[in-house]
């Protein structure tokens, strides 16, 4: 049996990292908003998780990012933006 992997979209700079990629597989209501919002928004959701310096934190943004979406959050809250845009 074959199995097919669909693609997930990635931001605007950042591609997506395989942490978040597994978090969003593994809820698909939250995988649909993630692909319904745009790539620039994609992008900020992205760098919010990569751009902290502690593993921990990052642990945490990764298992935030679905839950956000599924609360319909388009961008993370409360944050500057990337800087790389």
């Amino acid at each position: 049996m074959k199995t097919i992997k669909k693609e997930i979209s990635g931001g605007v700079v950042h591609k997506l990292p395989p942490d978040l990629k597994k978090a969003l597989i593994s809820s698909p209501d939250a995988l649909a908003e993630w692909e319904d919002i745009t790539p620039l928004a994609r992008n900020e959701w992205i760098c919010w998780v990569v751009s902290v310096k502690r593993e921990e934190t990052r642990k945490q943004h990764v298992e935030r990012v679905p839950q956000e979406l599924l609360t319909s959050k388009r961008r993370p809250c409360c944050w500057a933006g990337c800087p790389h845009r």
